[in-house]
């Protein structure tokens, strides 16, 4: 809150001048402050340029005496150098000159530490002497392997200087100096001076001074640069020497100037930066001192002008609220009067007053019983005054008394107290506040729309139809006759399930695209418009349908609705359902009497070729019979039998599915399972390894013999045998065939079940059957082969159920159970023949 006051008085200060202008008594002490804070602010800047004028001429003094000491001790050492020459120039001696130079030479670089080495050269660029002298290659330029690039930079400065006959200066040489060397950090850049010893108008000899541009540095003296940092620069801004590592202040002065360290010298420039100077404690609190108490000032000022704005603004207000009240107690059509803790009126407006036709200064000072009171109802009236005033009094807020006044012209209005307690400013309560409003017109109709909503819930009661609104808005029920609710209950579920919808969270954004090009509003062509009639059946357990109609329609509070009206034709639909199964019927009946007719035709028909071919290979073994080679009779003679046996068999076979189809009982006799299932496996087995695909049969030991047809048996399970290979071909591509499982056929005894049952299992390993193909796959002519007839499992369970048996598959799970993994045909065949059923 402060900070937003603070920031409306710095962007708008002409407003917060205003709203102060009335406050005279601050403008003295605000006007003080501004000119000592103006005063002080002039002081500080004053003393902070003046500081600052003086570090900058302090720098100035001190660069330029360290430029003037860098210079002396140049022209010190030209002049020495000079000197030196002039001596080797004019000695006659030798080994003297030698003597004397190195002496002047060894002193002028012992004594001068900017100076590594000086080396005496001849007129022919030969070394003389060096000093320091060179022991071997102990010298630290040849052990660093930088001899070859000073000694070219020496020879052309060496040039330079012959040609101009004057002292010279070679540019700046880095040296790849090794990090652990102790001088690295010294000795990294340098630089040669040469100069030459004329003698007669002729160059005799050169004397060349190597300098180190860190040396150069600590011609400075320490005091300097304990106070500054200085720094050798090229005109690059290349940083040649520094004198120490230790960071400067970001708002350091720093000044430069330009060295001249020779005529032929290169160019350098050296620059000097500030540390910061020793605090001056006393003066600094002062200041911090001046401006805590100037902010102290200042606040108390905001803080008084803030508490005189508040009162200001609460008067305002309370002035604005008390206008507000008498003007609202006036124009409304409320009745209002107050009453004190006696019941005694204390205060009534102007509605009150032509409600009852009274004046305000006759009423007030009156108690209960109140002439306005009718006398029929003044005992009443006064009874619910005194409960209503004595119980819980937000009820009394939310809902009212009913009364009535009778006016002074002897009208008599129905009115509605409301009644709230008068609450002082110390939270006390003095008195009630009660409104009344007039309900003689609304009462009156209410009783009639109340009377007009009876009778049309009456009829929408006894409706046999479900009839619901629900709000597009909210998707609340709005309303629901007795039908829908002994129905779908209570809530907008059921509406929805009615009108096909996927969700219950259907808004007015779902029909969006019906009024995008509309006018504002809902078009009048899109209300009342009632969809075409619609058979819908519930999800849920009950499976009922219903005829819906529905349509859009405006509700009692403007929002958009869903009529929908839905009549049960549950019972149609059965009955139409009941006829369709039974035209079904007669199909299936007329599609079964074909194929008897047809299975007895060609029973009739394949019976002789079958009897033929059985004859023909008789008679031939018996031709061939004695008059081949043994070894050939021993290979010819048995297939003759077996081709004439399972002709034979195939006849049977035929006859028998002609019995079964007459639905005569099947021809059982003592049979050995184990028997007919290695007969089933023989005759798959070719087909089986046509298809790489092999069987594999586990028989239990000592089965009981069992009185069942063999052919009919057998004919089933050659059925599930195939269609366990057909799966086993789908599942697995013929490259990868050969590592499929085998399909196995088991046969044992059930004993989990009483009486025990013959068990025979055929499983396979291909994908399994899906639980809608599951579920029909019994079914006549329901196949998933587009060349099967639909007839097969539902011939084999028949054979099955005709020998009293069950049939039934059950898919196979792999090792994890997440996915199919083959299906089991499981057979159950009683053990004790049971009564045969008449024929039909």
């Amino acid at each position: 809150m402060k900070k937003t006051a603070f920031s409306g008085l710095i962007l708008n200060p002409i407003r917060w001048l205003r709203k102060i202008r009335g406050f005279r008594i601050v403008y003295t002490p605000l006007l003080a402050i501004v000119l000592f804070t103006a005063v002080m602010g002039v002081i500080l800047g004053t003393l902070h340029l003046q500081e600052k004028n003086q570090q900058e001429a302090a720098l100035f003094r001190e660069l330029s005496f360290a430029k003037q000491r860098i210079q002396t001790r140049f022209a010190s050492n030209l002049e020495a150098l000079t000197t030196i020459n002039r001596e080797v120039a004019a000695s006659e001696d030798q080994i003297k000159l030698r003597q004397i130079a190195r002496e002047q030479v060894e002193d002028l670089v012992m004594n001068n530490h900017e100076i590594v080495k000086i080396i005496w050269l001849n007129n022919n660029n030969q070394r003389e002497w060096v000093v320091p002298a060179e022991i071997g290659k102990s010298d630290w330029i040849d052990k660093t392997q930088n001899d070859q690039l000073i000694n070219s930079s020496l020879s052309s400065t060496i040039e330079l200087s012959r040609v101009t006959s004057r002292a010279a200066f070679s540019q700046f040489v880095s040296l790849n100096l090794p990090s652990d060397e102790p001088i690295s950090t010294e000795r990294r850049i340098v630089l040669w001076q040469v100069v030459p010893n004329i003698v007669g108008g002729e160059i005799v000899g050169f004397l060349a001074a190597l300098y180190t541009t860190q040396g150069i540095l600590d011609v400075i003296p320490g005091e300097l640069k304990s106070n500054y940092r200085f720094t050798l620069l090229t005109d690059n801004e290349r940083v040649l020497g520094i004198s120490s590592d230790k960071d400067t202040p970001k708002r350091a002065f720093s000044n430069q100037t330009s060295l001249d360290i020779g005529v032929l010298s290169p160019n350098l420039t050296l620059r000097i930066d500030t540390y910061p100077p020793p605090t001056n404690l006393t003066f600094r609190m002062l200041i911090g001192v001046v401006i805590g108490l100037s902010a102290f000032v200042v606040w108390s000022l905001w803080s008084v002008l803030k508490q005189m704005q508040v009162r200001q603004e609460a008067e305002a207000s309370l002035r604005a609220e008390t206008r507000f009240r008498n003007a609202m107690e006036n124009s409304t059509p409320v009745g209002i009067r107050a009453h004190d803790m006696q019941k005694r009126i204390t205060y009534v407006n102007r509605a009150f007053c032509e409600m009852t036709g009274w004046t305000a200064e006759e009423l007030i000072g009156l108690t209960p019983p109140f002439p306005f009171w009718p006398d029929s109802r003044r005992d009443e009236l006064v009874e619910k005054m005194n409960r209503a005033m004595q119980s819980d009094l937000s009820l009394m807020m939310r809902v009212g008394i009913e009364g009535a006044i009778l006016k002074r012209d002897g009208t008599l209005i129905q009115t509605r107290t409301f009644i709230a307690p008068l609450i002082n400013e110390k939270d006390k309560q003095t008195g009630w506040v009660t409104s009344l409003i007039d309900i003689s017109e609304p009462k009156k109709i209410r009783e009639e729309l109340a009377a007009s909503q009876e009778r049309f819930t009456t009829v929408l009661e006894s409706l046999d139809a479900a009839v619901s609104v629900v709000s597009l808005e909210t998707n609340a029920l709005l309303f629901a006759n007795r039908f829908y609710r002994e129905r779908f209950g209570d809530d907008s579920k059921g509406h929805y399930q009615l009108a096909g919808s996927d969700s219950s969270n259907m808004t007015l954004r779902d029909i969006a695209e019906d009024l995008e090009d509309s006018p504002p509003g809902i078009p009048t062509p899109f209300l009342y418009q009632e969809s075409e009639s619609e058979e819908v059946q519930l999800s849920d357990e009950s499976n009922q349908w219903f005829e819906v109609r529905r349509r859009f329609i405006p509700w009692v509070d403007g929002h958009l609705a869903q009529l929908l009206i839905a009549t049960d034709i549950t019972a149609r639909k059965e009955a139409d359902d009941l006829v369709q199964q039974q035209q079904e019927r007669m199909q299936f009946t007329s599609r079964l009497t074909t194929m008897g007719e047809m299975a007895s035709s060609l029973a009739h028909e394949l019976n002789q070729p079958l009897s033929a071919i059985s004859n023909y290979c008789m008679g031939v073994a018996k031709r061939l019979e004695g008059s081949l080679d043994p070894v050939m009779n021993k290979e010819i003679l048995p297939a003759l039998e077996k081709a004439a046996e399972q002709a034979h068999r195939a006849g049977t076979i035929i006859q028998r599915i002609r019995g079964f189809v007459k639905r005569s009982e099947p021809q059982r006799k003592e049979s050995n399972v184990a028997e007919i299932i290695n007969d089933a496996v023989g005759l798959v087995e070719i087909e089986a390894h046509r298809h790489r695909l092999t069987i594999t049969s586990e028989i239990a030991e000592n089965l009981p013999v069992v009185n069942l047809d063999p052919v009919l048996i057998l004919q089933v399970v050659v059925n599930l045998l195939k269609n366990a290979l057909d799966s086993v071909r789908e599942a697995y591509p013929l490259s990868s065939r050969w590592s499929a499982p085998p399909v196995r056929i088991s046969a044992d005894l059930d004993t989990s079940i009483f009486p025990a049952m013959l068990r025979i299992q055929v499983t396979d390993t291909g994908g399994g059957i899906s639980e809608n193909v599951l579920e029909r796959m019994f079914e006549p002519f329901f196949s998933t082969k587009s060349d099967g007839m639909g007839m097969g499992l539902n011939i084999c369970r028949s054979i099955i159920e005709s020998h009293h048996g069950r049939l039934w598959a059950t898919n196979v799970q792999d090792s994890e159970q997440t996915k199919l993994a083959g299906c089991t045909f499981t057979i159950l065949l009683p053990l004790e023949p049971t009564q045969p059923k008449a024929n039909v």
